[in-house]
Protein backbone atom coordinates (compact mmCIF):
# COMPACT_ATOMS: atom_id res chain seq x y z
CA UNK A 1 0.00 0.00 0.00
CA UNK A 2 1.39 3.65 -0.99
CA UNK A 3 2.06 6.03 1.46
CA UNK A 4 -0.54 8.12 0.64
CA UNK A 5 -3.17 5.13 1.26
CA UNK A 6 -1.72 4.50 4.46
CA UNK A 7 -2.91 8.16 5.73
CA UNK A 8 -6.41 6.89 5.17
CA UNK A 9 -8.73 6.17 7.89
CA UNK A 10 -9.79 2.11 7.13
CA UNK A 11 -12.61 0.41 8.07
CA UNK A 12 -13.47 -3.08 8.25
CA UNK A 13 -17.01 -4.99 7.10
CA UNK A 14 -19.52 -6.11 9.88
CA UNK A 15 -20.28 -9.97 9.39
CA UNK A 16 -21.68 -12.11 12.74
CA UNK A 17 -20.78 -9.49 15.32
CA UNK A 18 -16.85 -9.78 13.96
CA UNK A 19 -15.03 -6.81 12.03
CA UNK A 20 -13.85 -8.40 9.09
CA UNK A 21 -11.71 -8.08 6.01
CA UNK A 22 -13.12 -8.87 2.84
CA UNK A 23 -12.47 -12.09 1.43
CA UNK A 24 -10.13 -10.60 -1.31
CA UNK A 25 -8.08 -8.24 0.68
CA UNK A 26 -9.01 -5.30 -1.22
CA UNK A 27 -10.04 -2.11 -0.84
CA UNK A 28 -11.18 1.11 -2.33
CA UNK A 29 -10.96 4.66 -1.20
CA UNK A 30 -14.08 6.84 -0.33
CA UNK A 31 -14.06 10.79 -1.05
CA UNK A 32 -14.70 13.67 0.85
CA UNK A 33 -17.10 15.68 -1.91
CA UNK A 34 -15.67 19.13 -0.02
CA UNK A 35 -12.01 18.36 -1.30
CA UNK A 36 -12.43 16.33 -3.90
CA UNK A 37 -10.44 13.86 -2.74
CA UNK A 38 -9.92 10.23 -0.60
CA UNK A 39 -9.91 10.12 3.19
CA UNK A 40 -11.32 6.55 4.01
CA UNK A 41 -10.68 2.84 2.76
CA UNK A 42 -13.29 0.52 2.62
CA UNK A 43 -13.29 -3.16 2.02
CA UNK A 44 -13.90 -4.30 -1.35
CA UNK A 45 -16.46 -7.34 -0.98
CA UNK A 46 -17.84 -9.89 -3.15
CA UNK A 47 -19.76 -13.00 -3.39
CA UNK A 48 -17.80 -14.52 -0.84
CA UNK A 49 -18.49 -11.91 1.68
CA UNK A 50 -22.09 -11.82 0.84
CA UNK A 51 -22.60 -15.52 1.44
CA UNK A 52 -20.57 -15.22 4.82
CA UNK A 53 -23.32 -12.35 5.56
CA UNK A 54 -26.10 -14.26 4.90
CA UNK A 55 -25.73 -17.42 6.17
CA UNK A 56 -24.91 -15.77 9.74
CA UNK A 57 -27.83 -14.01 9.22
CA UNK A 58 -29.86 -16.74 8.51
CA UNK A 59 -28.31 -19.03 11.56
CA UNK A 60 -29.12 -15.85 13.92
CA UNK A 61 -32.81 -16.03 12.20
CA UNK A 62 -33.29 -19.87 13.00
CA UNK A 63 -30.91 -21.14 16.26
CA UNK A 64 -29.54 -18.09 17.97
CA UNK A 65 -31.11 -15.64 20.50
CA UNK A 66 -32.87 -13.58 18.33
CA UNK A 67 -35.65 -15.70 17.69
CA UNK A 68 -36.30 -16.96 21.46
CA UNK A 69 -36.60 -12.91 21.96
CA UNK A 70 -40.27 -12.22 22.82
CA UNK A 71 -41.61 -9.25 20.87
CA UNK A 72 -41.11 -7.23 24.08
CA UNK A 73 -37.90 -8.11 24.15
CA UNK A 74 -36.89 -6.93 20.50
CA UNK A 75 -38.59 -3.79 21.07
CA UNK A 76 -37.19 -3.41 24.39
CA UNK A 77 -33.64 -3.87 22.27
CA UNK A 78 -34.39 -1.53 19.34
CA UNK A 79 -35.38 0.99 22.02
CA UNK A 80 -31.80 0.58 23.61
CA UNK A 81 -30.15 0.85 20.20
CA UNK A 82 -32.41 4.67 19.24
CA UNK A 83 -31.16 5.67 23.04
CA UNK A 84 -27.45 4.41 21.81
CA UNK A 85 -27.66 6.56 18.32
CA UNK A 86 -28.59 9.80 20.26
CA UNK A 87 -25.41 9.56 22.37
CA UNK A 88 -23.46 8.86 19.20
CA UNK A 89 -25.59 11.36 17.16
CA UNK A 90 -22.86 14.33 16.48
CA UNK A 91 -20.19 11.57 15.50
CA UNK A 92 -22.22 9.72 13.36
CA UNK A 93 -23.33 13.50 11.67
CA UNK A 94 -19.86 14.58 11.28
CA UNK A 95 -19.17 10.95 9.27
CA UNK A 96 -22.11 11.50 7.25
CA UNK A 97 -20.99 14.86 6.22
CA UNK A 98 -17.33 13.67 5.56
CA UNK A 99 -18.67 10.93 3.53
CA UNK A 100 -21.56 12.10 1.74
CA UNK A 101 -21.10 16.25 1.65
CA UNK A 102 -24.73 16.78 3.29
CA UNK A 103 -24.97 20.15 5.44
CA UNK A 104 -23.66 19.72 9.11
CA UNK A 105 -27.02 21.47 9.75
CA UNK A 106 -29.57 18.84 8.17
CA UNK A 107 -27.43 15.89 9.31
CA UNK A 108 -27.07 17.20 13.11
CA UNK A 109 -30.73 17.47 12.55
CA UNK A 110 -31.40 14.12 11.29
CA UNK A 111 -29.54 12.27 13.57
CA UNK A 112 -31.26 13.66 16.34
CA UNK A 113 -34.22 12.56 15.05
CA UNK A 114 -33.24 8.98 13.64
CA UNK A 115 -33.75 7.72 17.00
CA UNK A 116 -37.47 8.28 17.18
CA UNK A 117 -37.94 5.17 14.32
CA UNK A 118 -35.81 2.56 16.89
CA UNK A 119 -38.83 3.88 19.47
CA UNK A 120 -41.51 3.98 16.95
CA UNK A 121 -41.05 0.73 15.49
CA UNK A 122 -39.52 -0.94 19.33
CA UNK A 123 -43.11 0.00 20.64
CA UNK A 124 -44.71 -1.94 17.45
CA UNK A 125 -42.76 -5.01 17.82
CA UNK A 126 -45.17 -6.71 20.10
CA UNK A 127 -48.23 -4.65 19.11
CA UNK A 128 -48.32 -7.29 15.68
CA UNK A 129 -51.57 -9.07 16.47
CA UNK A 130 -53.04 -11.60 14.51
CA UNK A 131 -56.97 -12.65 14.61
CA UNK A 132 -59.37 -15.27 15.33
CA UNK A 133 -61.54 -15.71 12.32
CA UNK A 134 -64.97 -16.54 12.91
CA UNK A 135 -65.03 -19.31 10.20
CA UNK A 136 -67.73 -20.90 8.76
CA UNK A 137 -66.77 -24.47 9.35
CA UNK A 138 -68.00 -26.47 12.02
CA UNK A 139 -65.94 -28.04 14.51
CA UNK A 140 -62.36 -25.53 13.71
CA UNK A 141 -60.56 -23.01 15.06
CA UNK A 142 -58.81 -20.81 12.68
CA UNK A 143 -56.44 -18.11 13.38
CA UNK A 144 -53.61 -16.33 12.15
CA UNK A 145 -49.71 -15.36 13.09
CA UNK A 146 -47.84 -12.50 11.70
CA UNK A 147 -44.31 -14.05 11.51
CA UNK A 148 -41.18 -12.52 9.76
CA UNK A 149 -39.72 -13.25 6.63
CA UNK A 150 -36.06 -14.38 7.34
CA UNK A 151 -32.84 -12.84 5.78
CA UNK A 152 -33.59 -9.29 4.43
CA UNK A 153 -30.96 -7.99 2.11
CA UNK A 154 -30.99 -3.99 2.65
CA UNK A 155 -29.78 -2.18 -0.01
CA UNK A 156 -29.20 1.43 0.51
CA UNK A 157 -28.23 5.02 -1.66
CA UNK A 158 -25.65 7.24 -1.02
CA UNK A 159 -27.72 10.51 -0.21
CA UNK A 160 -29.15 9.62 3.16
CA UNK A 161 -27.50 6.50 4.50
CA UNK A 162 -28.55 6.33 7.58
CA UNK A 163 -31.50 7.64 7.39
CA UNK A 164 -32.36 5.17 4.83
CA UNK A 165 -30.65 2.46 6.81
CA UNK A 166 -32.78 2.79 9.30
CA UNK A 167 -36.19 3.30 7.92
CA UNK A 168 -35.64 -0.55 6.91
CA UNK A 169 -33.67 -1.99 9.95
CA UNK A 170 -36.04 -0.53 12.08
CA UNK A 171 -39.60 -2.33 11.16
CA UNK A 172 -37.09 -5.25 9.62
CA UNK A 173 -35.50 -5.80 13.19
CA UNK A 174 -39.14 -5.29 14.65
CA UNK A 175 -40.93 -7.93 12.69
CA UNK A 176 -38.14 -10.66 14.55
CA UNK A 177 -36.03 -10.82 10.53
CA UNK A 178 -32.38 -10.67 10.87
CA UNK A 179 -30.75 -8.37 7.70
CA UNK A 180 -27.12 -8.04 5.33
CA UNK A 181 -26.84 -4.09 4.53
CA UNK A 182 -25.20 -3.49 1.24
CA UNK A 183 -24.45 0.58 1.42
CA UNK A 184 -23.59 2.42 -1.14
CA UNK A 185 -20.11 2.56 -2.82
CA UNK A 186 -19.54 6.27 -2.00
CA UNK A 187 -21.13 6.26 1.52
CA UNK A 188 -20.49 3.37 3.20
CA UNK A 189 -18.41 4.89 5.95
CA UNK A 190 -21.41 6.12 8.45
CA UNK A 191 -23.03 2.64 8.07
CA UNK A 192 -20.23 0.90 9.64
CA UNK A 193 -19.85 3.91 12.19
CA UNK A 194 -23.34 2.70 13.17
CA UNK A 195 -22.42 -0.59 13.57
CA UNK A 196 -20.03 0.07 16.54
CA UNK A 197 -22.97 2.09 17.76
CA UNK A 198 -24.83 -1.23 17.88
CA UNK A 199 -22.66 -3.54 20.05
CA UNK A 200 -23.50 -3.19 23.01
CA UNK A 201 -27.56 -2.67 23.03
CA UNK A 202 -27.83 -7.07 22.98
CA UNK A 203 -28.60 -7.62 19.89
CA UNK A 204 -27.14 -10.63 19.01
CA UNK A 205 -24.32 -11.72 16.46
CA UNK A 206 -25.61 -11.95 12.69
CA UNK A 207 -28.53 -10.17 13.07
CA UNK A 208 -27.23 -7.41 11.43
CA UNK A 209 -24.45 -7.22 8.78
CA UNK A 210 -22.84 -4.69 6.18
CA UNK A 211 -20.70 -6.20 3.69
CA UNK A 212 -19.63 -2.98 1.45
CA UNK A 213 -18.47 -3.12 -2.31
CA UNK A 214 -19.76 -2.69 -5.49
CA UNK A 215 -23.17 -3.67 -7.41
CA UNK A 216 -22.14 -6.11 -9.73
CA UNK A 217 -19.75 -7.72 -6.70
CA UNK A 218 -22.54 -7.64 -3.73
CA UNK A 219 -25.50 -6.26 -4.43
CA UNK A 220 -26.24 -8.15 -7.33
CA UNK A 221 -25.13 -11.85 -4.89
CA UNK A 222 -26.84 -10.10 -2.01
CA UNK A 223 -30.42 -10.02 -4.32
CA UNK A 224 -29.37 -13.79 -6.02
CA UNK A 225 -28.97 -15.39 -2.92
CA UNK A 226 -31.45 -18.17 -2.03
CA UNK A 227 -31.33 -17.11 1.36
CA UNK A 228 -32.66 -14.38 1.52
CA UNK A 229 -36.20 -13.83 1.29
CA UNK A 230 -36.68 -10.06 1.23
CA UNK A 231 -34.96 -7.25 -0.67
CA UNK A 232 -35.37 -3.66 0.35
CA UNK A 233 -33.59 -1.22 -1.78
CA UNK A 234 -34.11 2.68 -2.07
CA UNK A 235 -32.00 4.33 -5.56
CA UNK A 236 -32.64 4.58 -9.07
CA UNK A 237 -35.83 3.08 -11.05
CA UNK A 238 -33.53 1.34 -13.85
CA UNK A 239 -31.69 -0.04 -10.59
CA UNK A 240 -34.81 -1.06 -8.81
CA UNK A 241 -36.16 -2.78 -12.02
CA UNK A 242 -33.37 -4.84 -12.17
CA UNK A 243 -33.52 -5.53 -8.96
CA UNK A 244 -37.13 -6.63 -9.13
CA UNK A 245 -36.54 -8.37 -11.99
CA UNK A 246 -33.53 -10.74 -10.83
CA UNK A 247 -35.69 -11.18 -7.18
CA UNK A 248 -38.66 -12.42 -9.32
CA UNK A 249 -36.68 -15.49 -9.82
CA UNK A 250 -36.13 -16.29 -6.83
CA UNK A 251 -39.78 -15.18 -5.64
CA UNK A 252 -38.53 -13.09 -3.40
CA UNK A 253 -40.42 -10.56 -1.77
CA UNK A 254 -39.12 -6.68 -2.58
CA UNK A 255 -39.76 -2.93 -1.50
CA UNK A 256 -38.35 -0.18 -3.56
CA UNK A 257 -38.38 3.11 -3.05
CA UNK A 258 -37.17 4.80 -6.58
CA UNK A 259 -36.96 8.41 -8.21
CA UNK A 260 -38.97 10.76 -8.59
CA UNK A 261 -39.93 13.97 -10.60
CA UNK A 262 -42.25 15.93 -8.26
CA UNK A 263 -44.17 18.72 -9.16
CA UNK A 264 -44.01 21.46 -6.56
CA UNK A 265 -47.54 23.36 -7.50
CA UNK A 266 -47.75 27.62 -6.43
CA UNK A 267 -51.36 28.86 -6.91
CA UNK A 268 -52.25 32.89 -7.33
CA UNK A 269 -53.74 32.58 -4.20
CA UNK A 270 -50.98 30.93 -2.15
CA UNK A 271 -48.87 33.04 0.30
CA UNK A 272 -46.44 33.78 -1.69
CA UNK A 273 -42.96 34.23 0.58
CA UNK A 274 -44.00 30.69 2.33
CA UNK A 275 -44.36 29.33 -1.41
CA UNK A 276 -41.01 30.73 -2.83
CA UNK A 277 -39.54 29.27 0.73
CA UNK A 278 -40.66 26.09 -0.05
CA UNK A 279 -40.04 25.93 -3.20
CA UNK A 280 -36.19 26.91 -2.18
CA UNK A 281 -36.67 23.67 0.33
CA UNK A 282 -37.94 21.32 -2.06
CA UNK A 283 -34.84 21.44 -4.64
CA UNK A 284 -32.00 23.39 -3.02
CA UNK A 285 -31.95 21.67 0.30
CA UNK A 286 -29.96 18.79 0.17
CA UNK A 287 -28.61 20.00 -3.02
CA UNK A 288 -31.24 18.41 -4.61
CA UNK A 289 -30.23 14.89 -3.84
CA UNK A 290 -33.15 13.48 -2.42
CA UNK A 291 -36.06 11.24 -4.20
CA UNK A 292 -38.57 13.60 -3.30
CA UNK A 293 -36.86 16.86 -4.46
CA UNK A 294 -39.75 19.63 -6.23
CA UNK A 295 -37.67 19.85 -9.37
CA UNK A 296 -40.80 20.81 -11.63
CA UNK A 297 -42.15 23.88 -10.00
CA UNK A 298 -45.23 24.61 -11.74
CA UNK A 299 -46.51 28.32 -11.29
CA UNK A 300 -49.75 30.05 -11.75
CA UNK A 301 -49.48 32.13 -14.81
CA UNK A 302 -51.00 35.29 -13.34
CA UNK A 303 -48.06 35.01 -10.38
CA UNK A 304 -45.47 33.86 -12.41
CA UNK A 305 -43.06 36.49 -13.20
CA UNK A 306 -43.81 37.98 -9.64
CA UNK A 307 -42.75 34.99 -8.05
CA UNK A 308 -40.19 33.66 -10.36
CA UNK A 309 -38.14 36.97 -9.40
CA UNK A 310 -38.34 36.41 -5.57
CA UNK A 311 -37.33 33.04 -6.27
CA UNK A 312 -34.16 33.93 -8.31
CA UNK A 313 -33.58 36.48 -5.76
CA UNK A 314 -33.60 34.34 -2.91
CA UNK A 315 -31.53 31.33 -4.40
CA UNK A 316 -28.89 34.10 -5.40
CA UNK A 317 -28.40 35.01 -1.88
CA UNK A 318 -27.53 31.35 -0.84
CA UNK A 319 -24.21 30.21 0.79
CA UNK A 320 -22.02 27.88 -0.43
CA UNK A 321 -18.86 26.21 0.91
CA UNK A 322 -17.80 23.79 3.44
CA UNK A 323 -20.90 21.67 4.46
CA UNK A 324 -19.37 21.79 8.31
CA UNK A 325 -19.77 25.23 8.28
CA UNK A 326 -23.38 25.78 10.19
CA UNK A 327 -24.15 28.55 7.96
CA UNK A 328 -23.63 26.64 4.78
CA UNK A 329 -26.91 26.87 2.72
CA UNK A 330 -25.76 24.60 -0.62
CA UNK A 331 -23.23 21.87 -0.14
CA UNK A 332 -21.52 19.97 -3.00
CA UNK A 333 -22.82 16.84 -4.68
CA UNK A 334 -22.38 13.96 -3.03
CA UNK A 335 -19.90 11.53 -6.03
CA UNK A 336 -17.80 12.72 -8.99
CA UNK A 337 -20.21 10.64 -11.62
CA UNK A 338 -23.43 12.61 -10.23
CA UNK A 339 -21.33 15.36 -10.07
CA UNK A 340 -20.84 15.29 -13.89
CA UNK A 341 -24.26 13.66 -14.53
CA UNK A 342 -25.86 17.07 -13.23
CA UNK A 343 -23.89 19.48 -15.35
CA UNK A 344 -24.68 17.32 -18.26
CA UNK A 345 -28.27 17.60 -18.22
CA UNK A 346 -27.83 21.64 -17.34
CA UNK A 347 -26.25 21.18 -20.49
CA UNK A 348 -28.97 19.47 -22.05
CA UNK A 349 -31.79 21.90 -20.75
CA UNK A 350 -29.89 24.61 -22.20
CA UNK A 351 -30.13 22.66 -25.33
CA UNK A 352 -33.58 21.95 -25.50
CA UNK A 353 -34.46 26.33 -25.36
CA UNK A 354 -34.49 26.29 -21.51
CA UNK A 355 -33.91 29.77 -20.18
CA UNK A 356 -30.86 30.36 -17.49
CA UNK A 357 -32.26 32.45 -14.88
CA UNK A 358 -29.81 31.33 -12.27
CA UNK A 359 -26.45 29.18 -11.53
CA UNK A 360 -26.06 26.88 -14.79
CA UNK A 361 -22.91 25.48 -14.19
CA UNK A 362 -20.19 24.36 -11.71
CA UNK A 363 -19.50 26.43 -9.15
CA UNK A 364 -16.10 28.39 -9.33
CA UNK A 365 -16.76 30.53 -5.83
CA UNK A 366 -13.38 30.65 -3.61
CA UNK A 367 -15.64 29.10 -1.03
CA UNK A 368 -16.24 25.93 -2.72
CA UNK A 369 -13.11 24.98 -3.20
CA UNK A 370 -11.80 21.50 -5.07
CA UNK A 371 -15.13 20.17 -4.00
CA UNK A 372 -18.25 19.14 -6.30
CA UNK A 373 -20.20 21.86 -6.70
CA UNK A 374 -22.80 23.28 -8.98
CA UNK A 375 -24.16 26.14 -8.87
CA UNK A 376 -27.92 26.68 -8.04
CA UNK A 377 -29.96 26.52 -11.09
CA UNK A 378 -32.99 27.83 -12.65
CA UNK A 379 -34.79 27.17 -15.73
CA UNK A 380 -37.43 29.11 -17.08
CA UNK A 381 -39.59 28.66 -20.29
CA UNK A 382 -39.53 24.72 -19.65
CA UNK A 383 -42.11 22.86 -21.49
CA UNK A 384 -42.97 19.56 -19.16
CA UNK A 385 -42.28 17.29 -22.58
CA UNK A 386 -38.13 18.12 -21.89
CA UNK A 387 -35.91 15.85 -20.91
CA UNK A 388 -34.92 18.21 -18.10
CA UNK A 389 -39.00 18.13 -17.04
CA UNK A 390 -39.12 14.21 -17.54
CA UNK A 391 -35.55 12.84 -16.08
CA UNK A 392 -34.87 12.74 -12.59
CA UNK A 393 -31.70 15.16 -12.50
CA UNK A 394 -30.65 15.01 -8.60
CA UNK A 395 -29.23 17.77 -8.73
CA UNK A 396 -29.85 21.42 -7.31
CA UNK A 397 -31.40 22.28 -10.85
CA UNK A 398 -35.22 23.47 -11.19
CA UNK A 399 -37.16 23.67 -14.09
CA UNK A 400 -40.47 26.22 -13.65
CA UNK A 401 -42.95 25.64 -15.49
CA UNK A 402 -46.23 28.22 -15.87
CA UNK A 403 -49.78 26.67 -15.99
CA UNK A 404 -53.14 28.31 -16.38
CA UNK A 405 -55.53 26.11 -13.73
CA UNK A 406 -56.26 23.19 -11.97
CA UNK A 407 -57.27 21.16 -14.97
CA UNK A 408 -53.62 22.02 -16.70
CA UNK A 409 -51.94 21.63 -13.03
CA UNK A 410 -53.04 18.17 -12.54
CA UNK A 411 -52.00 17.44 -16.07
CA UNK A 412 -48.70 18.58 -16.13
CA UNK A 413 -48.32 17.24 -12.46
CA UNK A 414 -49.28 13.66 -13.37
CA UNK A 415 -47.52 13.82 -16.92
CA UNK A 416 -43.73 11.96 -15.79
CA UNK A 417 -43.50 7.95 -15.45
CA UNK A 418 -42.95 8.69 -11.83
CA UNK A 419 -45.37 9.37 -8.42
CA UNK A 420 -43.44 10.19 -5.52
CA UNK A 421 -44.45 13.22 -3.88
CA UNK A 422 -46.30 16.55 -5.00
CA UNK A 423 -46.58 19.64 -3.30
CA UNK A 424 -49.59 22.24 -3.60
CA UNK A 425 -49.85 25.65 -2.33
CA UNK A 426 -53.03 27.40 -2.10
CA UNK A 427 -55.44 28.91 0.82
CA UNK A 428 -58.33 27.48 -0.73
CA UNK A 429 -59.26 24.14 0.91
CA UNK A 430 -61.32 22.73 -1.72
CA UNK A 431 -58.50 22.89 -4.45
CA UNK A 432 -56.39 22.09 -1.66
CA UNK A 433 -58.50 18.74 -1.06
CA UNK A 434 -59.05 18.31 -4.89
CA UNK A 435 -55.75 18.66 -5.85
CA UNK A 436 -54.77 15.97 -3.13
CA UNK A 437 -57.16 13.59 -4.73
CA UNK A 438 -55.90 14.20 -8.14
CA UNK A 439 -52.35 14.06 -7.92
CA UNK A 440 -50.54 10.33 -8.81
CA UNK A 441 -48.26 10.91 -5.77
CA UNK A 442 -47.87 8.45 -2.70
CA UNK A 443 -46.89 12.05 -0.12
CA UNK A 444 -48.68 15.17 -0.99
CA UNK A 445 -47.98 18.23 0.78
CA UNK A 446 -50.07 21.07 0.96
CA UNK A 447 -48.27 24.16 2.10
CA UNK A 448 -45.31 22.98 3.18
CA UNK A 449 -42.44 20.79 1.76
CA UNK A 450 -39.92 17.41 2.91
CA UNK A 451 -42.29 16.73 5.83
CA UNK A 452 -41.50 13.33 6.56
CA UNK A 453 -42.15 11.09 9.87
CA UNK A 454 -41.51 7.79 11.50
CA UNK A 455 -45.56 7.62 12.00
CA UNK A 456 -46.36 7.72 8.22
CA UNK A 457 -45.79 6.04 5.34
CA UNK A 458 -44.30 6.69 2.88
CA UNK A 459 -43.67 5.13 -0.65
CA UNK A 460 -44.31 5.96 -4.54
CA UNK A 461 -47.14 5.25 -7.31
CA UNK A 462 -45.88 4.14 -10.90
CA UNK A 463 -42.29 4.11 -11.20
CA UNK A 464 -41.52 5.16 -8.65
CA UNK A 465 -41.78 2.06 -6.43
CA UNK A 466 -43.67 -0.34 -4.55
CA UNK A 467 -44.08 -0.75 -1.12
CA UNK A 468 -44.16 1.62 2.21
CA UNK A 469 -41.60 2.21 4.51
CA UNK A 470 -42.53 4.20 8.20
CA UNK A 471 -45.56 3.68 9.93
CA UNK A 472 -47.35 1.23 10.65
CA UNK A 473 -47.46 0.07 6.89
CA UNK A 474 -43.86 -0.66 7.32
CA UNK A 475 -43.58 -3.14 9.87
CA UNK A 476 -46.39 -5.37 7.52
CA UNK A 477 -43.49 -5.25 4.25
CA UNK A 478 -41.66 -7.38 6.51
CA UNK A 479 -43.99 -10.10 7.67
CA UNK A 480 -45.57 -13.14 6.27
CA UNK A 481 -49.69 -13.83 7.54
CA UNK A 482 -49.89 -18.23 8.88
CA UNK A 483 -53.56 -19.27 9.17
CA UNK A 484 -53.80 -22.12 11.65
CA UNK A 485 -57.03 -24.63 11.09
CA UNK A 486 -57.54 -26.60 14.56
CA UNK A 487 -60.19 -29.54 14.91
CA UNK A 488 -62.39 -29.65 17.65
CA UNK A 489 -64.22 -32.82 16.44
CA UNK A 490 -64.40 -36.03 17.94
CA UNK A 491 -65.17 -37.75 14.67
CA UNK A 492 -62.49 -36.91 11.77
CA UNK A 493 -65.29 -36.50 8.68
CA UNK A 494 -64.91 -38.25 5.15
CA UNK A 495 -61.44 -38.13 4.21
CA UNK A 496 -62.62 -37.92 -0.11
CA UNK A 497 -64.98 -34.90 0.69
CA UNK A 498 -63.08 -31.74 0.72
CA UNK A 499 -64.11 -30.02 4.05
Amino acid sequence: MNTARQALETFKMYIDGQWADSASGEHFESDNPYTGRPWALIPKGNAEDVDRAVQAAQRAFTCGEWPKMTASQRGAVLRKLGDAIAGKAEHLAETEVRDNGKLIAEMGAQLKYIPQWYYYFGGLADKIEGEVIPIDKPGHLNYTRHEPLGVVGAIVPWNSPLLLTTWKLAPALAAGNTVVIKPSEFTSASTLELMKVTEDVGIPPGVINVVTGFGPDVGTPLVEHPLVRKVAFTGSDKTGQRIYETAARGLKRVSLELGGKSPNIVFDDAQMENAVKGAISGIFAATGQTCIAGSRLLVQESIHDEFVDKLVEFARAAKMGDPQNLDTQVGPVTNKPQYQKVLDYIAVAKDEGARTLLGGGKATRPECGDGWFVEPTIFDGVKNSMRIAQEEVFGPVLSVIPFKDEEEAVAIGNDVVFGLAAGVWTQDIRRAITMADRLQAGTVWVNTYRAISYMSPFGGYKRSGLGRENGQDAIREYLQTKSVWISTATEVPNPFVMR
